[in-house]
């Protein structure tokens, strides 16, 4: 009996969608997806997805409130376990070069219910990452409105402004993206490279410009000495771990590193996007390693960068919260570069928001492939050949939320989402290294298992990290999904009918 028609393969909440049916499946004239993408396009949809907000606004706060100058090291420990999430998922996008991201690789290592389970996570997190940062790109929008005196109505600047109702900017910011998104993936890709460019020599310009201006003196200490959180923290807004263990995280010294850390690594969230891209490559084998792992080694690079120049051009204990950056070029004397920091971060949300909603809709989309999800968005359009149905029901929900919902309590959800997809996915690098050894492995993870336990251990640390708060609004998503799981998922699901098929 070959490998591809294993018993266990359609038995259970644990059957197995087989590398070679994942493949098939892509081959289906009408569920096709178009390759037209290269190692270059997923490495710029990489680095047009993680360099958002994180790189002007957490770099200041972090630094203010958590680890000083050391900020530094705790953008290059977050950037140490993406990176080992980065290799578990490099082995996976190039083995399994299907739609689907983590949604998919769970399915042909662990089982269906843990796919169904991750896949309805990312669409979590997708959607609520794609809604935060459209209120984000509108909030910088508004501003550089403001700067040249258009002024929109109190009632159309969203919640989080006093007297507003509807954020009109992200709305429709989201609805044009979404129409981008169903003309075609190369259109995306060229929109994308032509923003990153941008916002690549925004965040060039700041670091060589600041070079001028630090001071030696603001880098001392380096590592500021712990002290404990202002006022401490209780309840549901304390740390997991604090809720746990009893261990309460300090700020500063050593350990605010880590604290830091936790923070920080929203500003990292993104690089698994190019995932989702795998069955959209022209030569996923070769290139997706190249995409993830180059998009993210330029990002941590350039993160590091722009901390040490910003805690070097003021004290840490003198740096603003809101808009670090700019009003430390302020404060030098040099408000020119506020304004090009806030045209960088403006031009460079969209492409965040473009590829966080491309990344929800292949998820989407290959869930109603296999059948999970109502097969009717699994049909791809006839010219463009691209997932329109569930981009444009997407679009218009996520569109609506961030025009009417003031969401930055759940950014945190997008944290903890990715955390758990990046445990999902060492799992399985591990699982499938056993069950399918004989599989043709273009990139393969070092160091197998001690470096998927590592990026395992290293998630559920910052996951634990995350307040309770956040850790009880997953577990409502989640208990949500299984219960559409099983009234419909499981009754459906294509490897299920195969099953059952087979009996007969």
């Amino acid at each position: 009996m070959s490998t591809d028609q294993q018993p266990r393969a359609n038995s259970g909440l644990f059957r197995t969608k087989s590398v070679e049916q994942s493949i098939r499946d892509t081959e289906e004239p009408e569920h096709a997806l178009k390759k037209s993408l290269s190692a270059w396009d997923l490495t710029v949809f990489g680095v047009g997805v993680i360099i958002g907000t994180g790189i002007f606004v957490l770099t200041g706060k972090v630094a203010k409130e958590n680890a000083g100058p050391a900020t530094a090291l705790a953008f290059v420990a977050a950037g140490i376990v993406c990176a080992l999430a980065a290799l578990c998922y490099a082995e996976f996008a190039s083995t399994v070069p299907v739609a689907g991201s983590a949604y998919t690789f769970a399915y042909a290592s662990i089982g269906e219910l843990p796919a169904w389970i991750i896949g309805w996570d990312l669409v979590l997190e997708f959607a609520l990452g794609t809604a935060v940062v459209a209120v984000g790109w509108s909030g910088y929008v508004r501003s550089l409105m403001d700067n040249i005196g258009w002024h929109l109505p109190a009632s159309l600047e969203g919640p989080d402004i006093p007297g507003g109702t509807f954020d009109i900017l992200a709305f429709l910011l989201v609805l044009v993206l979404t129409v981008v998104l169903v003309l075609g993936m190369k259109l995306s890709a060229r929109i994308t490279a032509v923003v990153v460019a941008i916002k690549v020599t925004v965040v060039m310009i700041v670091i060589v410009a600041g070079l001028f201006f630090i001071v030696g003196d603001n880098y001392k200490p380096f590592i500021p000495p712990a002290v404990s959180p202002p006022g401490g923290t209780s309840g549901w807004d304390s740390p997991m771990v604090q809720l746990i263990f009893g261990y309460e995280p300090t700020n500063f010294g050593v350990m605010g590193i880590f604290t830091a850390a936790s923070v920080v690594f929203f500003a990292f969230i993104g690089f698994d996007v190019v995932a989702t891209a795998a069955e959209e490559t022209k030569l996923p084998q070769r290139d997706m390693p190249r995409g993830i792992l180059g998009s993210l080694l330029i990002c941590t690079v350039l993160y590091v960068a722009v901390a040490l120049v910003v805690t070097g051009m003021q004290h840490y204990t003198e740096l603003s919260v809101s808009a670090p950056l700019a009003d430390a070029f302020k404060a030098a004397g040099h408000p020119f570069y506020a304004g090009v920091i806030s045209f960088g971060a403006a031009v460079g949300l969209t492409t965040v928001c473009l590829i966080l909603l491309l990344g929800q809709t292949r998820v989407f989309f290959a869930m109603s492939r296999d059948g999970l999800l109502p097969r009717f968005f699994s049909v791809t359009h006839p010219k463009f050949k691209t997932p329109y149905r569930p981009t444009i029901l997407l679009g218009v929900i996520i569109a609506i939320v961030a025009g009417f919902t003031s969401i930055n309590e759940l950014a945190t959800l997008v944290n903890i989402g990715t955390l758990f997809a990046f445990v999902v996915v060492a799992i399985g690098v591990m699982v499938l290294r056993r069950t399918r050894p004989d599989l043709p492995r273009a990139f393969r993870t070092p160091w197998v298992p001690v470096l998927p336990i590592l990026s395992i251990a290293a998630s559920v640390w910052l996951m634990l990290n995350l307040p309770g708060e956040t850790w009880f609004r997953f577990a409502v998503w989640m208990v949500i999904g299984f219960v559409v799981y099983f009234l419909y998922g499981r009754r459906h699901s294509r490897l299920g009918r195969q099953g059952r098929d087979a009996q007969y």
